[in-house]
């Protein structure tokens, strides 16, 4: 995310949500329908159901060293299997649903944010670092991170990093706030072991002062093959980016969220496919109102409409639920908000603090964020 400015730089330290100092999905076995049903009826339970209601179930990272940790990095491959990344160059990750964590992460990385963590297995996964010039890295492993290859360091002092996405095993992007008045894209076909920086004669000119947010590695998603879409803020007004040829070419359409000022914007986005998406964010600064925080689209991004009812404050991640073309999570440091109406009206449903939300097919829903919190929603 670009910033411009000391005072730029100074709002999002302060939060950690950008810029140095500072604290964004692939993966996916089918359930029945009938199972995610079930689910659906049990988040909407009234209030003597409360008991059965799905939760999230904090898991016990501190074994690994994490209990200070900041994870705005997460990557659920599934129920069992899940990626975390965080601050002070950390990685984690299980595989037997949270009972137990493995540091994994990188040798000499301990003054690196990461941010953003895209993991196709239990095996291999790509991590992002953000941060002026030398700071914004990649990461990627093959063997559960026993060992990792650096495949990019920034030598530009004007990029900035903040996102990755994967369209499948090899092809990729990750994004840098604007460098001479555009968004900087990097591509990858080789799942992450090198990439070369994409022309940006299909990127549209950058706001004054626009950005992406490095909050939840959700400013950057891809949906299919070829969608991928870029969230913007901290300009005149929020926008989302949205590109159908892996990033050659984008087109630019503005998000009804709170805009004009560094501290506001789109900070995640989630697609259940090419058409269907659900943007939240707002004002990340604490006790600031954030009306308006969430809007959805149906046409793949070229028009987006707000919530009817957003949630009642900023929010940093959100995920569509499994086998489900109505419901979804959004979370933030104030709590937790499910809509079951694709995005028209949201209701918390837990206080929690979490920073970024990830679902598989196999009903694997995760949570991370601070002092070393994550989270499985269980039953």
């Amino acid at each position: 995310m670009r910033r411009s400015g000391n005072r730029r730089r100074t709002v999002r330290t302060a939060n950690g949500t950008a810029r140095t100092g500072g604290g964004g999905r692939p993966g996916r076995t089918a359930v029945a329908g009938a199972v995610c049903a079930a689910a659906l009826a049990a988040l909407t339970a009234a209030p003597a159901q409360a008991h059965q209601r799905p939760h999230w179930d904090l898991k016990d990272t501190g074994a690994a060293g994490a209990s200070d940790v900041r994870f705005r990095g997460l990557a659920a491959v599934s129920r069992n299997t899940a990626w975390v990344a965080g601050t002070r160059g950390t990685v984690l990750t299980t595989t037997d649903g949270g009972a137990t964590w493995r540091n994994v992460s990188p040798p000499g990385a301990g003054e690196l944010q990461f941010r953003d963590v895209e993991a196709f297995d239990a095996r291999r996964a790509v991590v992002l670092a953000i941060g002026e010039g030398e700071a914004s890295r990649i990461y990627r492993t093959d063997d559960g991170g026993a060992t990792w290859t650096e495949s990019f360091r920034n030598t530009d002092p004007r990029a900035f990093y903040d996102c990755l996405t994967f369209f499948d095993r090899r092809h990729g992007l990750a994004m840098s706030d604007p460098v001479e008045g555009k968004f900087r894209i990097l591509s990858t076909s080789d799942g992450g072991r090198s990439w070369k920086v994409l022309p940006d004669r299909g990127m549209p000119a950058a706001q004054d002062g626009e950005a992406g947010f490095a909050a939840s590695g959700q400013c950057l998603v891809a949906s299919g093959p070829g969608d991928v879409w870029l969230a913007t803020g901290g300009a005149a007004r929020a926008r989302v980016l949205h590109s159908a040829d892996r990033g050659l070419t984008w087109t630019a359409t503005d998000a009804p969220v709170p805009a004009g000022d560094p501290a506001r914007g789109v900070f995640a986005l989630a697609f259940r496919d090419r058409a269907h998406g659900l943007a939240v964010g707002g004002d990340f600064r604490p006790g600031q109102a954030s009306p308006r925080a969430a809007a959805r689209t149906a046409d793949a991004g070229r028009t987006w409409r707000s919530a009817d009812r957003s949630p009642d404050a900023y929010r940093s991640g959100v995920a569509w639920l499994p086998h489900s073309r109505t419901a979804a999570l959004a979370v933030g440091p104030t709590g937790t908000d499910l809509t079951t109406d694709a995005g028209r009206t949201w209701r918390t449903v837990d206080a929690g603090s979490y920073d970024t939300v990830d679902c598989t097919a196999d009903r694997g829903c995760w949570a991370a964020g601070e002092q070393g919190r994550v989270a499985r929603l269980e039953r």
